[in-house]
């Protein structure tokens, strides 16, 4: 059972009813409207959340939660802010207290330490070649842009970054964002609409907000090398704009990626490039879908000396789905994959809060895998040959990581 609801100041919230669940997850999402002032502001500001409240340093709070088995954690994706707890139904009055009391009251503390502690995890990531190829198509895909905001970026400007920038740039996004707030669990309705309005009606809540960067058309095609002196293996990336969850085109697109390389074993690429011609460690597709665009990605692991040979090959399948119709049986598997991973991704309950906040902050029904099923039923051999054919243009981004 799901029921829907406004809190007294109109923030959207939902409430699933799981029955004999033993643990409640709730997870709210407030929408980020304004790019960085320098990247990296809004990842420090989200590790610094969990550092102390004017109620309890850093060490209280984690006692706390520990002695009360309560998780809470705090991470941004670039379109939005996320705060999601996990704890025993009995406990949830506290929890929420909890969240409450870190969403207004942070104090940001252990803001020097964070920082240095920061850029050595940044640094370690890049130490690996699948991060560091990918760091270097994401900013080349969205070059200048504020969806460009990788690892390296973040480097480059971590040390200009004061406390006040953290600070006002949290007030900003509390003040003005969009809110929505799901909750799964087994308690009673009325007891979770309660807390909610107890300690969540007081937020400024922008239910109208829009965002104020954008994200231009790819006008051209753009290839990047990046020289990895310690690499065993060469990484590529080859990637294209693709639609957005709003657009028609989107289950159109889920089962492009998943005929071509997200369903492992049976995927074409799979098949092609590393049964066939032995040609890779590694080969697989993916989507990344923001909220204002979005890329669809080809990615392999291979010898570097095999580096054209596996563009060629992107390009053959590529051009295969777009001159030639997927046979009916192909197109059944992928639907069948595509629903069997969302079964697999929405079993517990905290996983379940996790989607249906993410629908909801996209300004889409928080049951909208739902829509999403039909429309995915509804794609036809026709519709992935037009779709391939609209997307796999000339305009792509590659990047290649080697020794």
């Amino acid at each position: 059972m799901m029921r829907e609801f406004e809190l007294k100041n109109g923030i959207r919230a939902v409430y699933k009813k799981n029955n004999e669940t033993p643990r409640i997850a709730l997870t709210m999402n407030v929408s980020i409207n304004d790019e960085e002032r320098l990247a990296g502001v809004y990842s420090l500001m989200t590790r610094l959340l969990m550092q102390g409240t004017n109620k309890y340093n850093n060490e209280e709070l984690a006692k706390i939660l520990e002695e009360n088995g309560i998780e809470i954690i705090t991470d941004m994706k670039q379109d939005y802010l996320r705060f999601r707890l996990l704890c025993l139904n009995e406990d949830f009055p506290k929890a929420v207290e909890l969240l409450e009391n870190i969403v207004n009251d942070s104090t940001f503390a252990e803001f020097d330490k964070e920082k240095v502690k920061m850029k050595g995890e940044l640094v370690a990531e890049l130490d690996s070649a699948r991060i560091k190829v990918s760091d270097a198509f994401i900013k080349t895909a969205y070059d200048g842009l504020y969806y460009g905001h990788t690892y390296t970026n973040i480097l480059s400007s971590l040390d200009n970054i004061t406390k006040d920038d953290v600070v006002n740039s949290y007030k900003k996004i509390l003040s003005t964002g969009k809110k929505v707030i799901a909750v799964v669990g087994s308690i009673e309705d009325s007891e979770v609409e309660k807390l909610l309005n107890q300690y969540f009606s007081s937020l400024e809540n922008n239910k109208n907000a829009v965002k104020t960067y954008s994200v231009p058309a790819l006008e051209e095609a753009k290839k990047v090398e990046v020289v990895k002196e310690d690499a065993q293996q060469a990484q590529i990336l080859q990637g294209w704009r693709m639609p957005t969850y709003k657009d028609d085109d989107y289950p159109v697109m889920l089962c492009i990626n998943t005929i071509l390389g997200a369903s492992g074993l049976s995927s074409r690429l799979f098949r092609e490039l590393r049964e066939k011609k032995g040609l890779a460690y590694t080969v697989r597709t993916s989507c990344e879908v923001r909220e204002l665009a979005a890329m669809f990605s080809i990615y392999i692991a291979t010898e570097p000396s095999n580096i054209e040979t596996c563009l060629k090959g992107f390009k053959e399948e590529v051009d295969k789905i777009k001159a030639e119709l997927v046979s009916e049986e192909e197109l059944k598997n992928a639907k069948n994959n595509i629903d069997g991973k969302h079964q697999f991704i929405v079993e517990t309950n905290f996983q379940q809060s996790t989607s249906m906040a993410y629908y909801g902050i996209n300004d889409l029904p928080f049951g909208y895998y739902d829509t999403m099923h039909e429309k995915i039923s509804a794609v036809t051999p026709e519709m992935v040959k037009e779709c391939a054919n609209k997307y796999f243009n000339d305009k792509s981004i590659i990047a290649v990581l080697h020794p």
